[in-house]
């Protein structure tokens, strides 16, 4: 046997759980790797999983490593498309209608989340269309999502500037000194988890008007590229509304206020309620 030392190769590879080996450049994003190899897949691809840990389309590769895509049909696949949807819709909103607070709340079982505005009267169907076209243009242009980690005294004095005391609530409690916070366009928010790439990833949306708000529909991982028809919910949002109020007359309507009310002593209080 003989062992001899060698340059670095400039190229390395990406062995798939099939078998394929995909080579490319040292450095090169896993997405662009996956390119050669998404039209093999049932379901975009939105992350990928290196050498069993998961991982953005845009980390970059700089060894040997065993590759598993992350599609919109696994659990996985299916939670950063909602999310970075969700990103998508509040950046969207923030640009048309700057007054207004957007609350994303419950989800529906058709695949969705009602979502409610507060600052501002609630939307017609003629805004709802316009913030619709907004996103659709978002994600023609394919905006990137920057990842970025910020000290978490920083992302405090960013969220307090834009009036976000619940961002700002939230992180007092933050044991890390830094945030991982992402940014379309010059704004930033906190997603709470792994991202697709840009804007083009997130074409299957609709918005719809109902009881005094509107959903954002989402596919399911049974269908990762349709909608499914929306269904009716009047009691249900209703009792979601309801819900809603109760957590505002408690002055606990977010992570951060409720973490506020145990540290005070009021953990008794709202486990009655």
């Amino acid at each position: 046997m003989s062992i001899q030392i060698v340059q670095p190769n400039n190229n390395v590879e990406l062995r798939l759980p099939d078998g394929r080996v995909l080579s490319g450049p040292r450095g090169a994003q896993v997405g662009e790797f996956l390119q050669q190899v998404k039209d093999d897949f049932k379901a975009p691809i939105v992350a990928a999983v290196i050498n069993n840990e998961i991982h953005e389309l845009t980390y970059t590769i700089e060894i040997e490593a065993h590759c598993k895509p992350v599609t919109m049909d696994t659990a996985d696949g299916a939670r950063i498309y909602r999310r970075s949807l969700v990103f998508l819709l509040e950046m969207a909103f923030a640009d048309l209608f700057p007054t207004g607070k957007l609350t994303i709340d419950h989800s529906l079982s058709s695949g969705g989340f009602y979502c409610q505005v507060t600052g501002r009267g609630t939307l017609s169907q003629s805004e709802l269309d316009a913030l619709r076209s907004h996103m659709q243009k978002l994600v023609k242009e394919d905006h990137a999502y920057e990842r970025k980690e910020v000290p978490a005294q920083e992302a405090i004095e960013y969220f307090k500037q834009l009036g976000y005391d619940d961002k700002v609530r939230l992180f007092a409690y933050r044991r890390k000194d830094y945030v991982t916070l992402y940014s379309l366009n010059g704004q930033m928010d906190y997603m709470h988890g792994y991202m697709v790439p840009s804007t083009s990833y997130l074409r299957w949306f609709d918005l719809n008007l109902i009881n005094g708000g509107f959903t954002i529909q989402f596919p399911r991982r049974h269908a990762p590229t349709e909608l499914e028809p929306m269904g009716d919910y009047p009691k249900l949002i209703n009792t979601f509304r309801q819900y809603g109020d109760w957590l505002t007359s408690l002055n606990i309507d977010n992570v951060g206020a409720l973490n506020d009310a145990v540290m005070s002593g009021r953990a008794d209080e709202l486990v009655l309620v």
